[in-house]
């Protein structure tokens, strides 16, 4: 095993950019933009470096920074709602409370509506338990000013985030109830598992077949639901972003959307359906090694 400290903060920088992203694909570019950077100081430079994992964030960071400048103008263009990468995670994942939450749908999407600094305060202090003096090199501003904007940013998110804590056994039998109802296209069941008020935001990039706007209210998501072109897929729950739930796969196994669920009470409050294509095929592939008789992923 390499002792490389890259080697070893690998996940936690993945994990820094994909939160500061919500790409899988723009993590994994800027991860390795960090490596090409460690890499590049030389073995003397490397040494002389004292704590490698915070410098190994302050350059993921400042990596990730640029980068989402940049796509947050191109997502002013996007087709229809835009939504998080799904992340095919493990049920470990989900085990560490706080992590769970932070990867989860509903917490990237808020963190979505945060200006990129704000978002990269917020969770270098309150996911990764940064020390502000860090953060304000990482960010290239003053400690003072990194205090203001995590308050700013803790008061934003607090204001949106899920109010609702449920367990991993309560997530999965609302999935399975989910699954089952749709399978049949049960009517009652999908209205008993559903929320009267319930969201679906579902994000086509308009490159597949998706809502342009949310869809609310349990009735006219049944109706969708049950529509014939949504019956024509096979549901298999998955664990997502550090949670409970499912994928759609087509009839070559492919993954043509993947679901994302916020439960509250025994019912789903909101679906955040994936279908863009591009955001997809990280997922259709590690789905395809976890099926592998052999070699898959655990």
């Amino acid at each position: 095993m390499s002792d490389d400290p890259f080697v070893g903060h690998r996940g936690l920088l993945f994990t820094v950019a994909y939160e500061m992203l919500g790409s899988a694909a723009d993590a994994e570019d800027v991860v390795q933009e960090t490596w090409l950077r460690w890499a590049g100081l030389g073995d003397a430079a490397r040494g002389e470096v004292r704590d490698p994992r915070t410098y190994l964030v302050r350059i993921v960071t400042r990596q990730a920074l640029n980068r989402l400048r940049t796509v947050a103008r191109r997502r002013e263009d996007y087709i229809g709602p835009w939504l998080p990468e799904p992340l095919l995670t493990s049920p470990d994942v989900a085990e560490d409370v706080e992590l769970a939450e932070s990867v989860s749908m509903a917490m990237l999407t808020v963190l979505e509506t945060l200006f990129p600094a704000e978002r990269a305060v917020f969770l270098l202090r309150e996911v990764f338990d940064v020390p502000y003096e860090e953060i304000a090199e990482a960010v290239g501003k003053s400690e003072p000013a990194v205090r203001q904007i995590a308050h700013r940013a803790r008061q934003h998110v607090a204001a949106r985030r899920p109010r609702s804590q449920v367990s991993q056994a309560e997530q999965r039998e609302v999935v399975d109830r989910f699954l089952a109802a749709l399978s049949t296209g049960d009517v009652q069941g999908l209205m008993d598992v559903l929320a009267p008020d319930v969201v679906l935001v579902s994000d086509g990039g308009g490159l597949a077949g998706a809502a342009r706007k949310p869809i609310s209210g349990a009735e006219r998501l049944v109706r969708f639901l049950t529509s014939r072109g949504a019956r024509d897929v096979v549901g298999a729950a998955a664990w997502l972003n550090g949670a409970p739930g499912f994928v759609l796969l087509g009839d070559d196994h492919a993954v043509v959307a993947a679901v994302g669920l916020a439960v509250e009470h025994g019912q789903i409050k909101r679906m955040y359906a994936v279908a863009n294509p591009g955001k997809l095929e990280r997922l259709t592939t590690e789905a395809a090694l976890t099926r592998a008789p052999q070699g898959g992923r655990h």
